[in-house]
């Protein structure tokens, strides 16, 4: 079982329509990043470093 450090909706990202890539801000200071096409195939999406998040899929 994965312990996470938070649970975000693809709502609370920052979009780019240029590069269709949706952006969080880690609390480990990193950038989380994840396409469009990557969040659409379902797939789990790493965190950076050792950050905890889990995308949510609603």
């Amino acid at each position: 079982m994965a312990v996470y450090h938070d649970e975000v909706e693809i709502e609370d990202f920052e979009y780019d329509e240029d590069t269709e890539t949706y952006y969080y801000p880690c609390p480990c200071g990193d950038r989380f990043a994840v396409t469009k096409e990557d969040f659409m195939s379902g797939e789990v999406i790493e965190a950076p470093k050792a950050t905890k998040l889990e995308l949510v899929k609603s």
